[in-house]
């Protein structure tokens, strides 16, 4: 959701990794003028037009992270905002920096209203949600939408959204857009050669030899990142298992990373690295060099998140036409059909607990959650968000167009994990180290599965990070 360059072994989650006493915040909720504390003096008189009692001149401040998507579509959100609260100043800013800009104003109780707390410096969740640092959401939910008559927020919601952002039953992250992950390929590369996308995972090895023997490396990715090549494998995982793998792992039970799907699907990964399927100097790519890479032609596929057409629009060739597509079936066995694929609310937004307006903050998230806000951002970054049916009417580009008809396929397939979200470190470093070592041929399927469930191992025994527990 999320995304791009979020990541890295060393990301520093700094003194918001673990409890500290200067940094436990009580948890603040919008209220009427009768609330007390910081934000009492921010809070308005809550009535039909103004459902969260919002103060109409009090300040906003929105924190953005300066990533894939930029900052215009804020700049977008903010004026509407502004329509809304003539009286209201906002104050806006952007970093690429979101832990070190804002850990120290979280620490002294001066945070910002609104953070878009995403990017490889975002500050860990898990560190925020544990020591209270977050305001409640619940009352977004129940507001009523801003342009969508007859619902609440929660209502224009599509599945999942609310639970990638719940801890213990509390909503305390809103995820905005919503992302597809699966294997992209170039129609027209593919159409000029004449190649097929193929359903299955021997076919799909068929074809890869068929590239590398066209000149063409089949495969590239984030080597500085390698975790983006844990996502297809472990949806070739769950699409041979089924959903169940995916619980396993995200609620740490003993042994879930070496279930027979995930031996299976590693196993069959570690092909297309046995068979030299990967674009030579991959390992020492980043991100957006192995993404042009592949725009350039020198490879057929890359794993990415739909994000990517927007990331990528400056360096994409005229007519490329980026596909998403999904994991191939390992077999006839698989228990979800070769149309699932994964999809998931990302790009997290917070109001901290002791923002000066909070009420402002969940307006502003109300704001966002319009069909007009919701509309205008795909229109700007050419990504989905999680409010569903606001790509009616328009104009989207062909790789959204792509995810679109990809998630209709999926229907009710559709599968996620949530490990990321409860323990940062988990993916960012110790599984992100792991595929570092296995997709650049330094360890073997049982080697890389062993080093996953040693960090999984790693964050069940640590009593310093709270545990959250998934239903199924």
């Amino acid at each position: 959701m999320n995304r791009r360059d979020i990541l890295r072994r060393s990301a520093a989650a700094g003194l918001l990794a673990t409890p500290a006493a200067g940094l436990l915040a009580g948890c603040a909720t919008s209220g009427g003028d009768d609330d007390k504390g910081d934000s009492g003096s921010y809070h308005g008189t809550k009535s039909e037009q103004n459902p969260l009692g919002v103060k109409e001149d009090a300040p906003l401040e929105v924190v953005i992270f300066n990533g894939g998507f930029g900052e215009e579509y804020a700049k977008a959100h903010e004026a509407m905002y502004k329509e809304k609260y003539p009286k209201a100043e906002i104050k806006h800013s952007a970093t690429q920096e979101i832990n070190k800009t804002l850990q120290p104003r979280f620490v002294d109780g001066t945070p910002p209203d609104v953070v878009n707390n995403s990017g490889a410096g975002q500050i860990d969740p898990n560190g925020l949600v544990s020591q209270n640092a977050l305001a409640d959401l619940g009352e977004l939910l129940a507001a009523p939408s801003l342009d969508i008559p007859g619902k609440t927020v929660k209502d224009t919601l599509l599945p999942g959204a609310v639970d990638v952002g719940s801890y213990d039953g509390k909503f305390l992250v809103m995820n905005y857009t919503y992302t597809v992950y699966g294997i992209w390929h170039s129609t027209k590369l593919f159409t000029e050669r004449n190649w097929q996308y193929t359903k299955t995972w021997d076919e799909h090895i068929a074809l890869c030899k068929k590239i590398k023997a066209a000149g063409i490396a089949p495969w590239t990715y984030a080597g500085i990142h390698p975790r983006y090549m844990s996502w297809p494998l472990i949806s070739t995982a769950i699409k041979l298992g089924g959903p169940s793998v995916a619980l396993a792992i995200d609620n740490l039970e003993p042994n879930a990373w070496k279930s027979d799907a995930m031996k299976t699907a590693a196993d069959a990964w570690h092909q297309i690295v046995k068979d030299k399927y990967i674009l030579e100097g991959s390992p020492g790519l980043d991100h957006k060099q192995s993404q042009t890479a592949w725009c350039q032609g020198k490879a057929a596929f890359i794993s990415c998140g739909s994000w990517l057409e927007s990331e990528q629009k400056d360096v994409t060739p005229a007519g490329f036409n980026m596909t998403v597509a999904p994991t191939p079936s390992l077999g006839s066995g698989d228990k979800l059909p070769f149309e699932a694929i994964r999809g998931t609310a990302g790009e997290p937004f917070i109001v901290p607990a002791k923002a000066k307006n909070v009420a402002g903050g969940l307006e502003y998230f109300r704001t966002m959650l319009s069909k007009k806000g919701a509309q205008d951002f795909t229109k700007k970054v050419a990504s989905l968000t999680v409010v569903a049916g606001t790509t009616e009417g328009v104009e989207l580009p062909f790789g959204l167009t792509s995810v679109v008809k990809a998630l209709e396929a999926s229907g009710s397939n559709g599968f996620n994990w949530v490990y990321n979200n409860y323990y940062r470190k988990l993916e960012r470093n110790l599984v992100d180290a792991a595929c570092g070592e296995f997709f650049s041929g330094r360890s073997t399927p049982a080697e890389f599965l062993d080093q996953c469930q040693k960090g999984a191992d790693s964050i069940a025994q640590d009593s310093s990070i709270k545990k959250y527990k998934r239903a199924a």
